[in-house]
């Protein structure tokens, strides 16, 4: 995921990344280890780990020169699968997710990073980070492997909520092509609206409306609109913005998920079954490596929570080491480039035309 961003053409001081060590499926050891990872490639980050500090502690003292990198900051509860995002809001001050998420609204980290409750993390991001102005409904955007030149397509909503109304799906379009341009450096991006077909009658009412808006805007918002695809089309090379509500978009990527992993499980048994086919598989291990890794989900592990005044990125729950470091580098990356200052830039012009504005659009690259 994170391998889209071009180090080059971000600043060199030092960001300082907050991590919720108690969020993910593994516990803190493979947080941490995460984390270590991370420090281990990049001389210019550092982290505020908020935990228990007597588990983080002894486990932070493990890992080789990541003493000297990190701050503990104590935080004696979690947030549970479980908990709902209510429940959070009202009693959650003193969990690491909250205080992770505290750290970047005080200024002291420069983005957060939770493998934990996606709609807790949501809720308290949204309490203590706000809104962009004009944001009716922050969106999650991950990174999608693709037959695109750029290896990936950036789909939103895929869970932050899962309503979305015609001005909503004009707003993730803004914001993918923000993140998208940003992000893998293509100055013009395609967007594509999710559909049960590519015809203009097809889909529900607030979908054809949402295709005239998004339409309306392209010249303005700088990118091309490609009018309505298919499930078929996520991993094509139609688009290079999927935009969808939050429901359709998380039971798409489950199922992407789900289907990477029969491939990986089918092929491990196909190529285990007899001698002849461990012999094949000697020959073929390049390339069956090669395929692991473009569909290996750790690679594009962390979704950017988009609308909000501060860069947050959630961590898939059963990330291990590689996919916590992949979700940090994303972090790090986004905060260093100032990607949240590009975005509300962006937002801000997603102001609905007028109709003299309709007639003769002007063109803006943000």
């Amino acid at each position: 995921m994170t391998d889209q961003i071009d180090p080059s053409k971000v600043t060199a001081s030092r960001i300082t990344i907050s991590v919720d060590a108690m969020g993910g499926d593994a516990g803190p050891a493979a947080v941490v280890a995460g984390i270590a990872l991370s420090a281990e490639k990049n001389p210019d980050i550092g982290f505020i780990l908020h935990g228990p500090v007597e588990q983080l502690k002894p486990l932070v003292a493990k890992m080789r020169g990541l003493t000297d990198r990190v701050e503990i900051r104590d935080a004696r509860e979690v947030v549970s699968m479980e908990d709902k995002p209510s429940q959070v809001m009202r009693h959650g001050k003193k969990t690491s997710m909250w205080s992770a998420v505290e750290s970047v609204k005080k200024g002291e980290a420069d983005g957060a990073v939770s493998c934990g409750n996606t709609g807790a993390l949501m809720a308290i991001s949204m309490i203590r980070l706000r809104k962009l102005p004009g944001v009716n409904r922050p969106a999650i955007a991950i990174l999608w492997p693709s037959r695109n030149p750029q290896g990936f397509n950036v789909m939103l909503d895929v869970g932050a909520d899962v309503r979305a109304d015609a001005q909503d799906l004009l707003q993730y379009a803004l914001m993918g092509t923000s993140y998208t341009r940003n992000s893998m450096d293509i100055a013009r991006p395609r967007v594509g609206l999710l559909n049960v077909g590519t015809e203009e009658h097809k889909g529900h009412a607030e979908l054809k409306e949402a295709y005239s808006l998004i339409s309306d805007h392209a010249e303005r918002g700088n990118f091309d609109f490609v009018g309505f695809v298919e499930g078929s089309d996520i991993p094509g090379d139609t688009a290079d913005v999927i935009v969808t509500d939050g429901f359709t978009g998380n039971v798409a990527i489950k199922t992407g998920e789900g289907t990477a992993s029969l491939i990986r499980i089918t092929l491990r048994e196909a190529f285990t079954y007899s001698i002849l086919s461990r012999l094949a598989a000697i020959f073929a291990l390049p390339s069956l490596n090669r395929l692991s890794k473009k569909i290996d989900p750790r690679r594009v592990n962390g979704g950017v929570f988009l609308g909000l005044n501060g860069t947050i990125v959630k961590s898939h729950g059963g990330a291990d080491a590689t996919g916590v470091s992949a979700a940090v580098k994303l972090a790090f990356l986004l905060a260093q480039q100032g990607f949240a200052e590009k975005l509300a830039a962006r937002v801000a012009s997603s102001a609905p035309l007028t109709q003299s504005e309709l007639d003769c659009v002007p063109t803006e690259v943000t």
